[in-house]
């Protein structure tokens, strides 16, 4: 968790998901530990909740499937939180969805004026504004000013066809940018690894 908290302040906050969740299989263990020898109490688990933080921004669906299928197999997590975290998880899925139906309009719509995206997302106007700020925060989403009010504007298209890196064997590959925010198999070298994306100018561009 430590490498996942510091992920976090670093802005990679992917890294930081699949950090915590690699942390998952010692969470009972650990909370057997602290109850047995310091009467500990949970309220929440850091390595849970940092998932359910940020999953649901990245429309990432199968950390909470993994999260799912954790509290079923190991039911002592959830027994000894006093946070019901299947409602936690309930709620996250609910807001994914959500971010994935603001992420298809921005898509549709560049550029859109913040007042209209809100009215044609209808209600629950302070959770839309709570993941728009949340994108901006992420480097996702960009908010600018015009005249009296803001305009919203994707600094990313996930169909984009990018350049991306291998990180083991430094061999590159295109494809859209949403096929690399995962494992791949690399072309060259045949390991499932996660790519590195190459920005129009990079180094690795201009030894091409």
């Amino acid at each position: 968790m430590h490498q996942a908290r510091s992920a976090e302040r670093d802005g990679l906050y992917r890294s930081a998901v699949q950090l915590a969740m690699s942390s998952w299989d010692h969470v009972d263990g650990m909370m057997q530990h602290m109850r047995r020898t310091e009467d500990a109490e949970f309220t929440s688990i850091e390595a849970i909740d940092m998932v359910l933080r940020y999953a649901p921004l990245l429309l990432d669906f199968r950390s909470l499937d993994a999260l799912e299928a954790l509290l079923k197999k190991c039911r002592r997590i959830e027994k000894h939180t006093t946070e019901n975290l299947a409602d936690k998880l309930a709620a996250a899925r609910a807001l994914m969805w959500n971010a994935h139906r603001l992420w298809d309009y921005l898509e549709l719509h560049p550029e859109v004026e913040e007042g209209d995206l809100f009215r044609f997302l209808g209600d629950g106007r302070k959770q839309w504004q709570s993941v728009v700020a949340a994108w901006v925060k992420m480097g996702l989403l960009r908010r600018t000013r015009d005249g009296g009010s803001w305009r919203l504007a994707l600094c990313t298209r996930m169909g984009r066809v990018v350049r991306a890196k291998c990180p083991s064997c430094g061999g590159t590959t295109e494809g859209p940018k949403a096929m690399f925010l995962e494992e791949v198999r690399c072309p060259e070298c045949k390991a499932r690894v996660l790519c590195v994306i190459l920005t129009p100018g990079s180094d690795a561009d201009a030894k091409e």
